[in-house]
């Protein structure tokens, strides 16, 4: 079948096809321009500025964010009321260095990387939209689309909460998005209805006493004793006061404290992570770990101050809009190229979207069907194959399409 050609969705409407030739090549082309100029939270100026000119060229009238990064960008004629489909990316990178060696688009800059895939998701957005625009021209979309091109994914509490206090979500009935993953295959989606991430606080904890000698702990209060009873029963106490299917834990990466073999330190130091995988248990988490470190300190005469800062909330996906994304991966590449995929312990903020509208993320394949070596995110040799991007490309446009009415 001509890729050019239309596609029969259920119910017996044609769906138009997706990419030409001119326009995959193009695609290939952006991603690997964002590649190589990898650009921080808050900071994706020449990122937006390339989104901007692109989608601007397409005849359309993308908004940069209040925030002075990002784009908002609607397709089609809004009436105010009718409830938007959005199609969210985040467009931010990762301040590690690009380790890929023999292809040349490369980072080309020192301790930057697109190590995530946000470069692929950006990229499929904008194609997506680029085909829903021309679709507009010709008077066959069916319903208004809203682009959403997100800064700041990276930076807790991430750029999510600032783009909808922008406004992203006004008309806003539901929204989907993709997360590359590099253990599923390129051509295929992960879904999964209900939690698909999880969240993620930070935590950081200082504990005071007087000081003392090591020869008369009796006397004072025995600081690093205190800071070790925290870092080991405080999990252990949550272990018993949260239901054990809510996976509540909290893993410490830094304790510090003393400078020497025979002092008693008056300084104590710990930070790590809360996880937590419903979210119930999350909106309680804050009230019941500071609880838990002020028990423990308070049993060994410790003072504790406790800094927790909200991260993100799971992503808990909406059944019904899950089951639009399986509707529009199986009208293109059929319900072969849809599987199951599990609860990360990841966070991810299109959560705080998920706060306001029904939406759902998938798991979009970016492995090259027959590689066998283990690869992960984050890591500064990540790399996708990028028939990805046609893949999320044609799950955007048939999601908008068939959410407009084509179904």
């Amino acid at each position: 079948m001509s890729r050019e050609s239309e596609t029969d969705v259920p119910g017996g409407v044609a769906l138009p096809g997706t990419l030409s030739e001119t326009l995959r090549a193009e695609l290939i082309a952006f991603r690997r321009d964002l590649h190589m100029h990898p650009e921080l939270g808050n900071q994706e100026f020449r990122t937006t500025a390339a989104l901007k000119a692109r989608l601007e060229q397409a005849g359309l009238r993308p908004r940069v964010l209040s925030t002075g990064t990002g784009l908002l960008c609607d397709i089609g004629d809004w009436d105010g009321e009718t409830p938007l489909l959005a199609l969210r990316a985040d467009i931010d990178a990762l301040p590690i260095p690009d380790t890929k060696t023999g292809v040349p688009y490369r980072s080309t800059i020192p301790d930057r990387a697109h190590a995530c895939g946000h470069d692929v998701h950006t990229t499929a957005v904008l194609g997506a939209g680029l085909i829903l625009a021309a679709l507009d021209r010709r008077g066959l979309l069916p319903r208004p689309v809203r682009l959403i091109f997100q800064p700041a994914e990276e930076v807790l509490p991430g750029g999510a909460t600032e783009a909808i206090e922008a406004g992203v979500l006004e008309g806003v009935g539901k929204i989907i998005g993709v997360h590359c993953d590099p253990r599923v295959d390129a051509g295929v989606i992960g879904l999964r209805p209900g939690p698909i991430t999880s969240a993620c606080d930070r935590l950081e904890v200082t504990l005071d006493g007087p000081g003392g000698h090591t020869a008369r702990p009796h006397l004072t209060t025995d600081l690093v004793t205190a800071a070790a009873k925290v870092a080991t029963e405080v999990p252990a106490l949550l272990a018993r006061r949260v239901d054990a299917r809510s996976g509540l834990s909290v893993t410490w990466g830094r304790i510090q404290s003393g400078h020497v073999c025979n002092v008693i330190p008056q300084h104590a130091e710990l930070s790590g992570t809360v996880r937590c995988l419903d979210l119930p248990s999350w909106r309680a988490a804050p009230d019941l770990v500071h609880a838990a470190i002020d028990e423990i300190a308070a049993l060994h005469r410790a003072k504790s101050q406790i800094t927790y800062i909200r991260g993100v909330p799971p992503v808990v996906n909406d059944p019904a809009v899950t089951e639009l994304l399986r509707a529009a991966q199986s009208v293109r590449r059929g319900s072969y190229a849809i599987e199951d995929t599990e609860q990360s312990l990841g966070g991810e903020d299109f959560s705080w979207y998920l706060e306001r509208v029904p939406g759902a993320m998938a798991r979009l394949g970016v492995r090259t069907p027959g590689d066998t070596v283990k690869r992960d995110l984050h890591r500064g040799d990540f790399d996708a194959d990028e028939r990805a991007i046609e893949v999320g490309v044609e799950l955007f446009t048939a999601a908008a399409l068939i959410d407009g009415g084509l179904d």
